[in-house]
């Protein structure tokens, strides 16, 4: 099986990368290549336009229904339609005059308060609750704005009302969160004097307060099927596992120390994604990533790279890494980020290009590797590999005489190494008789050498009533080397 002599290669035009109906943002595979504001007014028409189709309809419906009842009616009367009627008339009659009679009762004893004293208003700073650590940092981000406590009032209650709204589908969900930040949005430019930085800064706070507290219920929900597409990608992304670095075209040489270095760095970032809560600190880890992959590619190249050089080497990166929930994380940024990050800037460029690589993967073929679509089929599905190109139905034989001639030299070579170990055994074991033998003897040799002294050396021999001392004493007055012993003198007083 040949490989294809002319491959499709790695062209992505920047246009590529934009809204399809050309405002100049990014656009998104989610969105049907369409950026964050154009997908939302389609979205928002074609919404308009179901509710006017539905109410027609129940326009419709509800006619129907109104001339079928008219007609069972007229066509059911009975002489006692008019006795009916009038004793319905008295009935209402009473009853009107008696709720008159008990309400002016009520009132002409009972003198409420007007309504603006029952709940009098109490102004403090901020509202007393039982803060973490997310809401404490959101607060004191936003004391020393003048519209601080208004904000963080509009977001403690939108997050409480987000709590009845779990029936909803995602989308829907998605949909009210991005409503929100544009409420927020022009909340803030109508009463905020700073500049548009500042404006970004507060959105960036919200965004971080609001996701964290409702991550667990809007991040990969039951009622989607995100985990069904973690678990296709991440079974996809294994049975690629065998495309290479020359396959894919990547301008990397992973034998540069500094090379090899930032693919490690960028394959840590990517993974790091699961871990992020908000969806800022998400793309920011998509961002940091794709920044190591050009610094490889300047690092071998000796220039900075294109969009054609940094397409492939994400690609490779991404089949590398395996991120885990890829799918639910770029799901829950393209729902719930900040529309106005997935528009401009290098967030939302590398994120349009991770976009990109995971459709790439999804749809990845022989012709994309330079691949006939026969050694393709084989390598995906594990029978062979690139390399060794051959099936495995046809060469089981060969890898069980390889496998058995593999068993053999190993079962030689555990035999040679139980020998020596023999060996060594046997060295170890006279080695220590030695070494109890030269023990023994050395004690033995001191002990004759202590009798042998005790046995040579003459007792003292003292008389009655004297020590051995006084022999000594005794013994050394008779020297002619010392001086006489001193004689008793008599002292006269």
């Amino acid at each position: 099986m040949s490989q294809l002599s002319e491959r499709r290669g790695f062209h992505m035009d920047q246009s590529e990368l934009l809204c399809k109906k050309g405002c100049g943002f990014f656009g998104n595979t989610a969105w049907h290549g369409l950026c964050s504001k154009c997908w939302r007014e389609e979205n928002q028409k074609s919404r308009q336009k179901q509710i006017q189709e539905d109410w027609e309809l129940a326009a419709i419906l509800q006619k129907e229904s109104y001339t079928s009842r008219h007609q069972r009616a007229q066509s059911t009367i009975t002489p006692f339609r008019h006795f009916v009627e009038r004793q319905t008339k008295e009935v209402r009659t009473f009853a009107e005059k008696q709720t008159k009679e008990v309400i002016r009762f009520f009132t002409s004893y009972t003198k409420l308060p007007p309504k603006r004293d029952l709940h009098p208003v109490v102004t403090q700073p901020w509202p007393s609750i039982d803060t973490d650590h997310n809401t404490q940092e959101f607060i004191d981000f936003l004391k020393p704005l003048k519209s601080g406590r208004e904000i963080f009032k509009k977001c403690l209650a939108f997050t409480k009302s987000m709590v009845y709204k779990r029936h909803l589908g995602v989308d829907e969900l998605s949909e009210c969160v991005q409503d929100f930040y544009q409420n927020v949005s022009e909340y803030l430019h109508a009463q905020f004097e700073g500049p548009s930085d500042d404006i970004e800064s507060i959105m960036d706070k919200v965004e971080k307060y609001m996701m964290i507290r409702l991550y667990e219920e809007v991040f990969c929900p039951d009622t989607t099927d995100d985990e069904k597409n973690d678990l296709t990608i991440q079974k996809r992304i294994k049975a690629l596992h065998w495309v290479t670095i020359e396959m894919l075209c990547v301008p990397v040489d992973e034998d540069i120390p500094e090379v090899s270095d930032s693919v490690v760095e960028a394959i840590i970032d990517v993974n790091e994604i699961d871990s992020k809560r908000v969806p800022k600190d998400k793309l920011a880890c998509i961002t940091r990533c794709s920044k190591h992959i050009l610094k490889a590619i300047k690092s071998t190249k000796k220039e900075a790279g294109s969009a054609d050089d940094f397409l492939p080497t994400l690609i490779y990166i991404m089949l590398k890494a395996n991120p885990p929930r890829l799918f639910s994380n770029i799901q829950y940024i393209t729902r719930f980020c900040n529309p106005s990050r997935l528009l401009t800037g290098e967030d939302a460029y590398y994120f349009t290009n991770l976009c990109c690589a995971v459709a790439f993967i999804e749809k990845i073929d022989g012709q994309s590797l330079n691949l006939c679509s026969e050694d393709f089929e084989l390598y995906i599905s594990g029978q062979a590999s690139p390399q060794q190109p051959q099936a495995i139905e046809t060469s089981v034989a060969s890898l069980g005489n390889t496998a058995l001639s593999k068993a053999h030299e190993r079962l030689n070579l555990l035999t040679e190494l139980g020998v020596q170990q023999e060996q060594v055994m046997e060295g170890a074991q006279k080695l220590e008789s030695d070494l109890i033998d030269w023990t023994d003897g050395v004690e033995h040799e001191v002990q004759e050498h202590m009798h042998r002294f005790s046995s040579e050396t003459p007792e003292p021999i003292t008389a009655p009533g004297t020590s051995a001392i006084d022999y000594d004493v005794a013994e050394n007055v008779g020297s002619d080397l010392l001086p006489p012993p001193l004689q008793p003198q008599v002292f006269d007083g």
